[in-house]
């Protein structure tokens, strides 16, 4: 029994221990400096990758318009690029007065991130129900909608922030961005399983076969298992990175019916 709770005593005192280092860290000015220019040259770096991919597109394909490919790559690096910013100034965002405010120019790039992918699976969607000859109009329709919906959500929300002073419309922000995220690893699994059930059943010999169904299944996974992770915590730039270095080969110059510019 002495040597039980000598035990449970040591663990305790390991666990204080490192809580109190924890603590110290997280108070410490260098390490949160640190910690944020980090971040910012991390998003700089998968917001140039985005930009660069977009060039090369639009050199490869000059002939299009703004293909759902090519406003992929703007939004990504949209999104990278404030989320570089933000955490490059982050002293003068967190200095913002009124905390509102501050609280809009932190979850525009959430938001632009959400639009980002739920495009992506509009992209396939469109090619799934084209593929099986079913209709793909209300698609397209269907993503401004959404979209459109939670913006609206979301500025209700940033109106209340700035004329309450409780902290509900911080914790309803949050919320909304869970439930968002959720749907949004839902849609992934449903698009992307479809499509890649749909890709196994070409014939082996098919032409990039093989490289589609790796591309589908991996997005789909990362995206997935993110969008979930995301649902608590900040994991913007792991699928942003992952997804623009899977899809970074060019389109084939020439025409194909599966790349066509936004109408």
């Amino acid at each position: 029994m002495t040597k039980s709770f000598g035990f449970i005593e040591g663990e305790a005192h390991e666990f204080v221990g490192a809580l109190q280092w924890w603590n110290q860290i997280d108070d410490s000015d260098q390490w949160q400096r640190g910690t944020y220019y980090a971040l910012c040259a991390a998003y700089t770096l998968v917001s140039f990758v985005a930009l660069v991919q977009l060039v090369r597109i639009q050199r490869r394909v000059p002939e299009y318009g703004w293909t759902t490919q090519k406003v992929f790559h703007l939004m990504n690096f949209v999104v990278n690029g404030l989320r570089a910013v933000l955490f490059g100034f982050y002293r003068s965002v967190f200095a913002i007065r009124p905390k509102a405010l501050e609280q809009v120019l932190m979850e525009v790039p959430g938001l632009l991130f959400f639009s980002t992918y739920t495009l992506l699976v509009l992209f396939w969607a469109e090619i799934y129900h084209q593929a099986r000859s079913e209709p793909a109009q209300k698609l397209r329709p269907s993503y401004f909608i959404i979209n459109g919906f939670i913006y609206l959500i979301q500025v209700c929300l940033w109106i209340y922030m700035s004329v309450s002073k409780t902290a509900a419309g911080l914790e309803a922000a949050k919320l909304l961005l869970a439930v968002i995220s959720f749907f949004a690893a839902l849609a992934f699994l449903l698009y992307g399983g479809r499509l890649f059930f749909l890709l196994r059943r070409f014939p082996i010999e098919s032409r990039g076969r093989q490289k589609k169904l790796y591309e589908v299944g991996s997005v789909t996974s990362i995206c997935c298992t993110c969008f979930l992770i995301r649902c608590a915590l900040l994991v913007e730039i792991v699928p942003s990175a992952l997804v623009l270095f899977i899809l970074r080969k060019l389109p084939p110059r020439r025409v194909s019916d599966q790349y066509h510019p936004i109408k």
